[in-house]
């Protein structure tokens, strides 16, 4: 019991007297000495801290006598204070870091920053994601840090802050069956997702104002990470992402761009977003929930409607007819 209270910022001395009083309510201060064998003047400043809190009520009279308040009403009370203050903290941390950021910075070395080691990364994706007001933008390719695609649990924190995520995935990347189902997750949470069948320019861009890219492109993943301040090597990479993302095929309906009123079925449409994707029939299944028959079956259905000889070629006819 001694450290009942701790997590609402009150210590052992505080948490005993409170059970104390809790066994033997409207009692008076010499009593509750006697009954914990703690002396009055040590009782006085933990008695005060409860007091002070709402956990205890002092009676009129003399000698004063002291009653505890419910337990389940009181402790409720302290835990949404502690919880609106962490919040103001992490309010304030964030103003802090926006500061930083911001902070004039003359020299060369000053506008990157490297950030090594796999842990050192992981701690600074997930800062710049949970501080984003706006938007994050995001190129997912291979090489990965763990060897494999990983979740991002701040990204799911963000968007339902209301951040908007763009990301463009290596369609590779995609078609591999236990990441297209992840990719999906995401999309029903509100990111926008899109494929290009050959990008291995990895980076994050959170509010057009901070990036982080790998200290290079082609090689293995070594662990380390440029971190990139305003300057004109971030308005690079900003330029950069708005060119891959239009040349990006889209895994799906997006803010926008409404999807025609006269055509395929939505199925058909998501099938041949897919396909547009460089998604295998396989893959195109698995994330419509129905039997690889099926799509392929389709799929040569809508290339005849669509007067297509190839896949490609069926992709390309979709787009101009404004089914996609």
């Amino acid at each position: 019991m001694q450290s009942l209270l701790e997590p609402v910022g009150l210590g052992p001395a505080e948490s005993n007297l409170y059970v104390a009083l809790l066994d033997h309510p409207h009692t008076t201060l010499a009593a509750l000495a006697a009954e914990t064998g703690v002396p009055v003047t040590r009782l006085r400043r933990p008695l005060t801290r409860l007091i002070d809190s709402g956990l205890v009520t002092r009676l009129p009279g003399n000698p004063a006598r002291y009653v505890p308040a419910p337990p389940e009403l009181a402790v409720d009370a302290l835990a949404l204070r502690r919880q609106q203050d962490l919040e103001k903290l992490r309010v304030t941390a964030r103003d802090l870091g926006r500061r930083l950021d911001a902070a004039p910075r003359g020299r060369a070395s000053e506008l990157v920053e490297l950030v090594e080691g796999r842990q050192a990364v992981l701690h600074q994706l997930a800062r710049l994601q949970l501080g984003a007001e706006s938007d994050v933008c995001i190129i997912d390719c291979p090489p990965y840090l763990a060897g494999r695609p990983e979740d991002n649990p701040p990204e799911w924190q963000a968007l339902a802050r209301g951040v908007t995520y763009r990301c463009i995935y290596h369609a590779s990347a995609v078609a591999d069956l236990g990441r297209t189902d992840e990719v999906l997750r995401y999309m029903r949470a509100g990111e926008q997702a899109r494929t290009l069948p050959e990008i291995y320019m990895k980076m994050i861009i959170v509010d057009r104002r901070i990036a982080l890219i790998p200290l290079s492109f082609a090689q293995a993943d070594t662990g380390v990470r440029i971190l990139v301040h305003a300057s004109p090597l971030l308005s690079a990479l900003i330029a950069c992402f708005d060119m891959l993302w239009e040349r990006s095929t889209p895994l799906g309906p997006e803010p926008g761009h409404p999807v025609a009123s006269t055509g395929p079925t939505e199925a058909d449409r998501q099938m041949l977003t897919m396909l547009a994707a460089g998604m295998k029939d396989k893959a195109i299944a698995r994330a419509l929930g129905i039997a690889q028959r099926t799509v392929t079956r389709r799929i040569t259905e809508l290339m005849r409607t669509l007067d297509a000889t190839t896949r490609f070629q069926a992709a390309l006819q979709a787009t101009r007819r404004g089914w996609l």
